[in-house]
């Protein structure tokens, strides 16, 4: 092996030796150095090695030295802190949509953003109700054919559900309770407008070489805004809905509808109301019933009668 050659070779085994086996906790001597490079049969001279780090100093890495008993190098920083990439792998763990076989190779990968040592920390086990028990590579497939056709500004046809083919304009994607939605605007069917589908439920997702569709109902869109009115992202009639709440309730109403609201207390403290934007559906209803009359809808009549019409035939129901 030519000289040139070789001693871009040593120094990238070098790189990759202290990636995979260094620390904050995990130091190696120049001596261990040496001999994992020999295991390697990259034979390297102890004064070369002080030269070679100084190289790697040089070209952006931060490669620390502890001096004394138990001292040698470390790779002190990453891409990622090992705080960020337990958040990734958490996130990944969780969600419903990634079966577990994805779930474990996405898991691998991110193990080589870090050292072997903090990699063993990564195999954090999060429990996930519901996750597909065979490995699919559509929504991966999907993902990446939606992420092209918003980039291209191109509409996209695909099968959803057990439903037929449909033909939409995708604007943008949401991950909302643990499953990818897209946004998009659709003109197949009366009335036109916004609509969201989950992809998990998308196959053969074929990029268009029509120009999307729906500009100006997204000029002024808020994402935000849309997944807050929209409950377990069902749509319905939008109405401007009043609800009364007990006072403990302040923070959760806060982490459901965000900092926008107003939220105007009652003289004697015990509750608070408020208006906002509701999508207005079963949905909703059922998340208002979840906090078992903690959650009053005052306004308008009409939303106030379907929640009271909900509650009657669920009550006769199970009479």
């Amino acid at each position: 092996m030519p000289k040139q050659e070789g001693q871009k070779s040593k120094l990238l085994t070098l790189l990759r030796i202290l990636e995979q086996k260094t620390d904050e906790e995990h130091l190696l001597n120049v001596p261990q150095l040496v001999e994992l490079l020999e295991q390697q049969d990259i034979l390297a001279e102890r004064k070369s090695i002080y030269s070679d780090i100084d190289t790697l100093r040089s070209l952006g890495y931060d490669i620390q030295l502890r001096r004394g008993r138990g001292g040698g190098y470390w790779l002190a920083s990453r891409t990622f802190e090992l705080s960020e990439l337990k958040l990734l792998v958490d996130a990944v763990q969780a969600s419903k949509v990634v079966s577990a076989r994805t779930s474990s190779k996405l898991i691998h990968k991110l193990e080589a953003l870090c050292s072997d040592y903090e990699g063993t920390q990564l195999q954090r086990q999060v429990y996930v109700d519901g996750r597909p028990k065979s490995d699919s590579h559509t929504l991966l497939y999907s993902i990446d054919a939606l992420h092209s056709a918003i980039n291209a500004g191109r509409m996209v046809r695909f099968r959803y559900k057990d439903d037929g083919t449909r033909t939409v304009s995708p604007w943008q994607l949401a991950w909302e309770n643990g499953c990818y939605y897209l946004i998009a605007y659709q003109d197949e069917k009366e009335p036109a407008g916004i609509r969201n589908y989950r992809v998990d439920r998308m196959s053969s997702v074929t990029v268009l070489g029509d120009a999307r569709r729906g500009k100006a109902e997204f000029r002024q869109f808020d994402l935000p805004a849309y997944l807050r009115k929209h409950f377990n992202m069902f749509g319905g009639p939008e109405h401007r809905v009043t609800l009364r709440c007990t006072a403990d309730l302040e923070s959760a109403m806060r982490d459901r509808f965000g900092k926008t609201p107003l939220f105007v207390p009652e003289e004697d403290g015990a509750y608070f109301h408020f208006d906002v934007p509701v999508c207005v559906s079963p949905q909703f209803y059922g998340w208002v019933c979840g906090f078992g009359g903690k959650v009053e809808v005052t306004a308008p009549a009409e939303v106030r009668k379907g929640i009271h019409d909900m509650v009657q035939a669920l009550a006769k129901q199970h009479d």
